[in-house]
């Protein structure tokens, strides 16, 4: 579980940075936005999210908030993911983010959402 945790942890970190440490190339992969102060407000708090997941899989602290962090996390940026993409809101390229949650999410449920280690 460690391992899910930390994989989730570091992609998100990573990828909440990256707007701010380089909104040109962040934008030409995502397409344009309007309010770069919200990219960068959703930016940090992904790369917090991230970070947090990082420290509790290095110190093997899978608790049930933990979880629920992780989970929810990915619950709430796959929804988004897929429903603005259908709203034609965001460009389809955020599907890709949406398949690589999902990815995590089945590993997730692999461990019964790791509820049985608690």
């Amino acid at each position: 579980m460690e391992t899910i945790l930390l994989a989730q942890g570091i992609y998100y970190f990573f990828s909440g940075i990256w707007p701010i440490l380089h909104m040109r190339s962040f934008l030409a992969v995502t397409g344009p936005k309007t309010d770069l102060w919200l990219v960068k407000t959703v930016g940090i708090l992904v790369a917090v999210i991230g970070a947090t997941l990082v420290v509790a899989g290095m110190n093997q602290r899978v608790t049930l908030e933990v979880l629920l962090l992780a989970i929810g996390s990915q619950l709430a940026l796959i929804a988004i993911d897929v429903i603005y993409v259908a709203a034609k809101t965001i460009s389809k390229i955020y599907l890709l983010d949406a398949i690589l949650e999902i990815g995590l999410l089945l590993g997730w449920l692999s461990f019964g959402l790791g509820f049985q280690a608690l």
